[in-house]
């Protein structure tokens, strides 16, 4: 017989990820450290620093002497966030396109080609950080961290509810529009830019979709 790897603590955040992205665990469900111990064979430590990185993630929240949850998404809150993208993002498009330098596309360009691979290789949670982290990208290129960081903040505020409802199709799309936006920043072609950065994000969260399955709460069937 093989020997079998032991659980790391990335393989307890990978399993506990997917099924949550695929929604065989119900928001607000307890996420007992015990159960989780016992079904992955290994220490409540061992547990207790997946639960963290899943806090960091805002997958789950941890609350002092109650332990840890399953994220609840709130929709309203992520239309709310798009809105104010929509407003931070156009401006900083049009600044982009005044500073834009061959060496600015290249990195975009590198960025969008790891988007493609990660939608392609079916990688739910890398493919939702990198689409994010393109918008990131556009402000840190322009040397605005301040708008980098705002950005950031916004997005990881909705980033459970676009990973959770956003389908593998809707993500192709998105990283096709990334593309288009690079073109137009390359060409210098200041407003049409401008209008398909905000195409893409109506598109984003239009292409969310909330008619999902019953989840579970229970954590030996969710991750079965």
């Amino acid at each position: 017989m093989p020997r079998m790897e032991p659980t790391t603590t990335r393989a307890i955040v990978d399993a506990l990820t997917k099924a949550i992205v695929e929604h065989r665990l119900q928001p607000g469900s307890k996420l007992a450290e015990q159960k989780l111990a016992d079904h992955f064979g290994v220490s409540r430590t061992l547990v207790r620093q997946a639960l963290f990185q899943l806090s960091q993630n805002r997958l789950i929240r941890l609350e002092p002497a109650r332990g840890a949850f399953v994220a609840a998404p709130a929709v309203d809150e992520a239309r709310q966030v798009f809105a104010v993208r929509r407003m931070l993002e156009a401006a900083m498009t049009r600044e982009f396109v005044r500073q834009v330098t061959p060496a600015k596309i290249r990195a975009l360009r590198e960025h969008v080609a790891q988007e493609k691979a990660a939608v392609d290789g079916q990688d739910v949670s890398g493919r939702t950080e990198l689409l994010g982290d393109f918008h990131v990208r556009m402000a840190e290129l322009m040397g605005n961290q301040v708008l980098a960081q705002m950005l950031g903040e916004l997005i990881s505020r909705c980033a459970l509810i676009t990973l959770m409802y956003q389908s593998s199709s809707a993500a192709e799309h998105s990283n096709d529009e990334h593309a288009d936006i690079v073109k137009a920043l390359a060409a210098k072609d200041e407003e049409r830019a401008v209008r398909l950065m905000t195409e893409h994000l109506l598109n984003v969260e239009a292409n969310l979709t909330f008619d999902r399955k019953v989840p579970t709460s229970d954590i030996s069937l969710a991750l079965s």
